[in-house]
């Protein structure tokens, strides 16, 4: 196996947090380099990488693949500096502030034969996961609604960038991302998009709120982050003509990363039965419920598609057109919330 030299672009929380770990215990890959500014830091969590100080020096490095885990609004400009020296790409969602530059950047990557990939791991989550198998298998019958949350309790905002007014901040970016990648994947593009969209705690700061409905022929997608919800209920509902699924409970992959667990483990990803999602069901006018173990969550399955597709030319396992899709729903929803009325798409 010829392991994939890795270039580490930021060391803040998702690159310490999600990349580092996945990538370190990962044989496929090993990271040769970190741009950060804290070189006790990584050096602490990666022995004997190189710590550089400017993306410029990370890219004279011995490097295939650059993963860029910076701020949003940086990203454009290092995945271009980066596919311009000739490397393959991953980012952090999401994939740009503005669908101008996604097209640009798909273009430039094709144009030089390289590859250009968006860290949406929340398709590998245990609980979407469970979702899609029973939807493959028509479990529920014609689906008519479909509402996940990403909602949490945080009263106190920090200072941080994510939760200043700039460019690619927010909750809608941020977490909203997550959501509206797993419907594309679901469901496809939507017909028309209504969004609310603002800052609910303190009007100075970026966006903390957003209600989103996906319109599609019978179809209605809703998703909901909110920062103020001490008791979240359901994360997932999905209703439909044979039944509905009611799940609560997060995906536990974040919060072993952060623990320092490894992801080859065998019971990686595996929810707690208290969180397992429960599937009722009507035939011939009798109504059921059963308890239904979620699917094994795993975010390396990732890294191992990008490794294949570097290494055995297979598919990338989020394609950058998927991103760009993302982005293009968030600049509608921007939309609708500020003209407050619903976007028809193409």
């Amino acid at each position: 196996m010829q392991p994939i030299k890795v270039g580490l672009v930021g060391y803040g929380f998702s690159g310490q947090s999600f990349h580092r770990p996945l990538l370190s215990h990962l044989e496929e890959f090993h990271i040769e380099a970190v741009l950060s500014s804290d070189e006790e830091k990584v050096l602490k969590d990666i022995e004997g990488t190189t710590v550089v100080s400017s993306l410029e020096d990370l890219l004279q490095q011995d490097i295939e693949l650059v993963v860029i885990t910076t701020p949003n609004h940086l990203h454009y400009a290092m995945i271009k500096q980066a596919l311009l020296a000739d490397k393959h790409v991953v980012v952090e969602k999401p994939f740009v502030t503005n669908s101008v530059e996604g097209k640009e950047l798909i273009a430039l990557a094709k144009e030089r034969g390289l590859h250009l990939s968006v860290f949406h791991n929340r398709r590998w989550d245990a609980d979407f996961l469970t979702i899609q198998k029973l939807l493959q298998e028509e479990a529920l019958g014609q689906i008519y609604t479909y509402e996940a949350h990403f909602d949490r309790f945080r009263p106190t905002i920090k200072d941080r960038w994510k939760e200043n007014k700039i460019e690619g901040a927010g909750v809608l970016y941020d977490l909203g991302s997550h959501l509206l990648d797993q419907a594309l994947a679901l469901f496809g593009a939507p017909h028309w998009v209504q969004a609310d969209v603002f800052p609910q705690r303190n009007p100075e700061k970026a966006e903390d709120y957003f209600h989103i409905t996906l319109g599609y022929d019978v179809l209605r997608v809703q998703l909901y982050s909110r920062s103020i919800v001490l008791d979240p209920g359901p994360r997932y509902q999905v209703h439909g003509l044979k039944g509905s699924f009611v799940k609560h409970g997060m995906d536990r992959q974040e919060d072993d990363l952060k623990a320092e667990k490894n992801p080859l483990i065998e019971d990686w990803g595996m929810e707690d039965e208290e969180n397992w999602g429960t599937l009722t069901t009507i035939s011939d006018d009798e109504v059921t419920s059963e308890v239904i173990p979620s699917e094994k969550g795993d975010y390396t399955q990732y890294y191992k598609g990008i490794y294949k597709t570097l290494r055995e030319s297979k598919s990338l396992p989020v394609k950058p057109e998927d991103a760009l899709g993302v982005i293009e729903l968030i600049e509608a929803c921007k939309d609708s919330a500020e003209s407050k009325r619903v976007i028809y798409l193409s």
